[in-house]
């Protein structure tokens, strides 16, 4: 795969100054599926305060539209993540956008603004989008957008670790995102997302390199980019994991086009 001038100018952004692409060896088919839903309305502040009805129960959203979802996620007091929460952190980006991004927990300043992954380590995973030409804004083309989510959807007081029984409440309302956006890659980062939606307790060193899928979607495991602030050595290895995660989508579009 070839890369623009300005594409290794975004490399350089992130500290990279040499990677190899990685090829899967078998990428898998992009799901198929009925046609995306509308992107949703934005949710009054009220719904945030509002008490739980049957509908807003993670149990119940499989059958949610995205108005709908949003609200449920806002009225949401199934754990107790709840009661220290400022606000719930629903996601952000295009509702038919091609690539998915998953993180693990809102930290302080996503839980302030209701945004995930700002601050430093939103700014450098902006940079690592850019590098391949994809936005987490909301309009514009779907093959070069993303939608951005985390497992959690509160923020652990004082960003503590997620516990299993919090990922398990908010399972649900990931699973019906993953199903209304219909992504053709999913990017997991992050252990606690990558071993929550992989149902394993190996290291995300272990996981790298290769297609996994979840819920028929194919998933690429990568570094959260909070790590890679502390860790730079490990940019380039978050690069091929782009790169293969590019792949996957790049060979699904040849696929679609010859069928």
């Amino acid at each position: 795969m070839a890369w623009s001038e300005r594409q290794l100018a975004m490399l350089r952004e992130m500290g990279v100054r040499m990677f190899v692409p990685v090829r899967p060896s078998a990428p898998a088919p992009a799901p198929a599926g009925p046609p995306m839903a509308a992107l949703a309305p934005a949710v009054p502040a009220s719904a945030e305060a509002s008490a739980a009805t049957p509908a807003s129960a993670p149990s119940a959203a499989g059958s949610l539209d995205w108005a709908q979802l949003r609200a449920a996620v806002a009225a949401c007091r199934a754990c107790r993540l709840c009661e220290s929460r400022k606000q719930t952190v629903f996601g952000v980006g295009h509702p038919h956008a091609h690539w998915m991004v998953i993180g693990e927990a809102p930290g302080a300043q996503e839980d302030e603004q209701g945004e995930p992954f700002v601050g430093a380590a939103g700014q450098l995973l902006d940079a690592m989008l850019r590098a391949l030409d994809l936005s987490r804004a909301a309009q514009g083309e779907p093959a070069r957008r993303v939608f951005i989510a985390n497992t959690l959807k509160c923020r652990p007081p004082g960003n503590r670790n997620p516990q299993p029984d919090e990922l398990a409440a908010c399972e649900p309302f990931l699973r019906r995102q993953i199903e209304l956006v219909q992504p053709r890659i999913i990017l997991a980062m992050g252990r606690f997302a990558v071993q929550s939606l992989l149902r394993t307790n190996e290291a995300i060193g272990r996981l790298r390199g290769r297609v996994h899928r979840y819920q028929g979607v194919p998933l690429v495991v990568t570094y959260h980019p909070a790590y890679l602030l502390r860790n730079l050595v490990d940019k380039a290895r978050a690069w091929e994991d782009l790169c293969l995660a590019a792949q996957v989508v790049e060979q699904n579009r040849t696929d679609d086009a010859t069928c």
